[in-house]
């Protein structure tokens, strides 16, 4: 008897700790992550860096060689047009100057010289010519006169041309005395001074660079280098935004002024240089600053925002299964396992005509009604074949034309509008290539969402609009704010299937069904 009791009381211990440790088993119930539909404003961007320069920036340089005498100017000064800013060493210039002009004075006195000496000849030939008309000296004499006069008129006119080159010598020298005078050709600002007083700057082959200046730095420009493939959704006007690290806070506005076409290929990385105006009527921005732009390609404001984590969401079979539902069919297949579009193909194989009444769509039961029209068609003489083909393609049911290629328009095939001579850019009445641009197009796309509602998944189609990688503006159809989409499901374990009471400990956290 005391046996039995023992080993009744043993039996109860067992089950009592199994019906415990079923009790405290946790379940597996899916957790369900969503987002919330709200209204904002979305704007799309595309992001570049550049550099901030002057509209328009003159560099001064010297035509002349020489010793570097006076500056008159330095780094940031103030300059207007035809001011002194520098001076070179004259004297050499000077000597030259006198030079020429002494050359001047004696291709002069040459002209006058053979000036005389034509004068001269002519009165010898006209005494000759007199003489000779009455026979009072030989034919000899007359002629070596005429030889005479014909050579004074050649010196004469040859020292014309030396008296000419002589005079543009001079100019020339003057010129070169007038260059040692270095004037700012516009009003601006010294940006940069490249030489000091007692440097010897040589023009032989280029004009080296003395100042740097900027017209008119309250106008500024950034030119940003904007990757080719972004660079289609630019266009002049755009707004844009820009940073820079010496105001980290602030932020700067601008406009796109011109996209240019030339091409900068870098490690095979292939941008455009985009100039963006901007205001700078404060004057904190400088030349050669670094610019975070960003540009404003659309803006919606106050638009309905469907979260993108929620346009990625593709429930999986193993998902379904978690919510106890059945997984949905797979879109875009007919009866059969064949895609829409497919029949009318396979009812022109042959080149004869298709089968007519419902039997698109009808999975292996077309079969027998396609071997049908084959055989028919291949008993058929050269002549009823041509004609047969003739009045197939007349109802439009050759491959890819007429109305029985419709429901194949899923494959890709559309009508398209006959191509148009295009009109070269060059007669088109535009000043610059930029006024050439076409506006963007209004994006516009269609998206599923799940919404998760009674433990149940409810697909729904969408138009979406403008996206900012974030959030997509909504369309329609209409999806009130505050909306909960799927963005994820997970299984996790719950609490415990019964209540536990005192024995739970409060240090575990308890993570309870989702609903």
């Amino acid at each position: 008897m005391k046996r039995t009791l023992l080993g009744l009381l043993f039996t109860g211990l067992i089950l009592s700790a199994g019906v415990y440790t079923y009790l405290r088993e946790p379940d597996l119930v899916p957790d369900v992550s969503t987002v919330t539909v709200s209204t904002g404003d979305i704007v799309d961007t595309v992001g570049a860096t550049g550099a901030l320069e002057a509209v328009t920036t003159v560099q001064v340089g010297s035509q002349v060689s020489g010793k570097i005498e006076e500056l008159h100017a330095d780094f940031n000064s103030i300059v207007r047009a035809d001011e002194v800013i520098a001076r070179l060493e004259p004297s050499l210039f000077e000597t030259q100057v006198e030079q020429a002009r002494a050359n001047l004075i004696r291709a002069e006195a040459d002209l006058d010289r053979l000036t005389v000496s034509l004068e001269d000849a002519r009165t010898k030939l006209t005494r000759a010519e007199g003489l000779s008309a009455r026979d009072l000296i030989p034919a000899s004499e007359l002629e070596a006169a005429q030889v005479e006069l014909r050579s004074a008129e050649a010196q004469l006119r040859s020292s014309n041309a030396q008296m000419t080159q002589a005079q543009a010598s001079l100019n020339q020298a003057q010129v070169n005395l007038e260059h040692t005078i270095i004037t700012a050709p516009i009003d601006g600002i010294v940006i940069s001074r490249s030489v000091d007083v007692g440097q010897t700057v040589a023009a032989s082959m280029s004009a080296p660079i003395l100042f740097l200046l900027a017209a008119d730095l309250t106008k500024m420009k950034v030119n940003a280098n904007i990757d080719e493939s972004d660079v289609g959704r630019i266009r002049p006007g755009q707004v844009v935004t820009f940073r820079v690290d010496a105001y980290p806070e602030e932020e700067f506005q601008g406009q796109v002024s011109q996209v240019r076409l030339e091409p900068i290929v870098v490690e095979n990385v292939v941008t455009y240089a985009t100039q963006i105006d901007v205001p700078n009527n404060d004057l904190k921005l400088k030349p050669g600053m670094t610019a975070t732009v960003t540009l404003e390609i659309a803006r919606r404001d106050g638009a309905i925002r469907i979260p993108n984590a929620a346009l990625r969401f593709r429930p999986t079979d193993d998902m379904f299964a978690a919510l106890n539902m059945p997984a949905p069919e797979p879109a875009g297949r007919g009866r059969g396992g064949r895609t829409p579009g497919t029949e009318t193909a396979a009812a022109a194989e042959g080149g004869g005509p298709p089968s007519g009444g419902s039997g698109a769509g009808q999975g292996g039961g077309d079969a027998g009604g396609r071997q049908q029209i084959r055989e028919r068609f291949q008993n058929m003489s050269e002549e009823e074949r041509a004609a047969a083909r003739q009045r197939f393609q007349a109802e439009g049911g050759g491959r890819g034309g007429g109305a029985a290629a419709e429901p194949g328009d899923r494959a890709g095939r559309r009508n398209r509008a006959a191509p148009v001579d295009a009109v070269p850019a060059t007669e088109r009445g535009a000043t610059t290539i930029d006024a050439l641009f076409g506006p963007l197009a209004t994006p516009e796309s269609q998206a599923q969402v799940w919404i998760f509602s009674g433990n149940e998944l409810k697909p729904t189609m969408l138009t979406l609009g403008v996206s900012d990688g974030a959030y997509t503006e909504l369309l329609g159809p209409e999806v009130p704010p505050g909306t909960e989409l799927v963005t994820n499901i997970t299984m996790t374990e719950g609490a415990p299937s019964r209540p536990t009471g005192a024995t739970s400990s409060p240090l575990i956290p308890q993570r309870g069904r989702r609903r």
